[in-house]
């Protein structure tokens, strides 16, 4: 019963940030229908970004199939799709199509360069996307090459995000207004929007144009990684100056040069003698001292650790479906309660199932199977 409970939603299957979103609305309640091709092998239980739907496969280069997908649409609230511009109008599935079917209807696009510009029908991936836009130039180690962030940035920061926050903005004004729209969610902006405060700071002149050498891209001392004796990694966050003090006295760093935390001349020599000083214990021992304390620190955790770590635990952060250990919803709600509705469908798993409830009839549904658009 999560705050999206009763919103309907159709998603037209896809890779990467399109699933992601689609996930996050399910997360929220809503309950998302999605169409596969027809033949496709669909999801297995660790495509954990598949969670929580149901699934109809549909061809769609039949005209019956196209006709089912309209009335499925014309009976929810909000489509998402996340192809290049001009493959759904190809289909016969425009926004054009799907809002006269459906005035209300709510129309998620989800594309790497936006619907219109000069990039908007070149393929693309997120690294390409956060390039573009500043925000890979930003990361990494001064004097080395651009690090991706895997492909949080662009794919799931930029794209799924935006495009769920697009589409639920959309979804309250249709509230009132009783017209829907298209969402138009290019990943490109949605990391530019990302590095917002960034150009601030570089419009104030307290950031430089270089990776790896101001106050939170590694190039303080008291902002990045270091390593332990035990070869694992501790993270330090101490900017405000009493967070810094702390660090000094927890991690017993005592020469007077660290007096000038926010010298930038002296950040590289003073990174250096902390790393020396990090290096003389475990990650354990670090945790023991400084976890929990205002110090700003935690250790960097592997995939296999993080949902075991007491503070997640104690959240619930992280569940298990079917098997998987993966991400739970997030964020959560004081009164409405969010949970994952079902591992990922086998593609066509709910066919039959869907379709009674959208009103075909039995003789419809054998119809559609013996013409092979389902």
């Amino acid at each position: 019963m999560g705050p999206l409970h009763g919103v309907k939603i159709v998603e037209f299957a896809g890779i990467g940030p399109g699933p992601f979103c689609a996930m996050l609305l399910s997360d929220m309640g809503a309950q998302v229908v999605r169409i596969d091709r027809k033949g496709g092998r669909g999801a297995t239980k660790f495509e954990v970004t598949s969670r929580g739907r149901r699934s109809i496969a549909l061809d769609l280069k039949k005209p019956e199939a196209v006709e089912v997908a309209l009335k499925l649409i014309a009976q929810s609230d909000a489509l998402l799709e996340g192809f290049r511009p001009g493959v759904m109008e190809k289909l016969g599935l425009g926004p054009d199509v799907a809002l006269k079917r459906n005035p209300k209807l709510v129309y998620g696009r989800m594309t790497g360069w936006g619907q219109t510009g000069p990039l908007s029908q070149a393929a693309g991936h997120d690294i390409n996307y956060i390039a573009l836009t500043g925000a890979l130039h930003g990361i990494g180690r001064k004097g080395a090459t651009p690090v991706p962030p895997l492909n949080l940035v662009g794919d799931f920061g930029g794209g799924a995000l935006y495009l769920a926050f697009g589409m639920a903005c959309a979804l309250f004004e249709a509230r009132g207004s009783g017209k829907g729209q298209v969402v138009d969610c290019a990943m490109t902006e949605g990391a530019a929007s990302l590095m917002s405060m960034f150009y601030g700071f570089k419009a104030m002149g307290m950031w430089q144009d270089e990776k790896g050498v101001n106050l939170l891209d590694g190039g303080a001392h008291f902002y990045d990684t270091y390593e332990t004796s035990d070869g694992k990694w501790v993270s330090i966050g101490s900017i405000e100056p009493q967070f810094y003090a702390l660090l000094l006295e927890k991690a017993s760093l005592t020469d007077p040069e660290f007096q000038s935390q926010m010298d930038r001349a002296k950040w590289p020599s003073l990174k250096e003698k902390i790393a020396r000083v990090m290096k003389t214990k475990t990650r354990d021992q670090w945790d023991a001292l400084m976890e929990g304390s205002d110090v700003c620190y935690a250790p960097v955790l592997s995939l296999a650790e993080a949902p075991n770590h007491a503070h997640n635990k104690a959240r619930g952060s992280f569940v298990e479906i079917d098997g998987v250990v993966q991400p739970g919803p997030a964020p959560k709600f004081s009164r409405t309660k969010v949970e994952v509705q079902g591992p990922p469908p086998a593609s066509g798993q709910h066919n039959d199932q869907i379709l009674s409830e959208f009103g075909f009839s039995g003789g419809d549904i054998a119809a559609l199977k013996s013409s092979g658009a389902i």
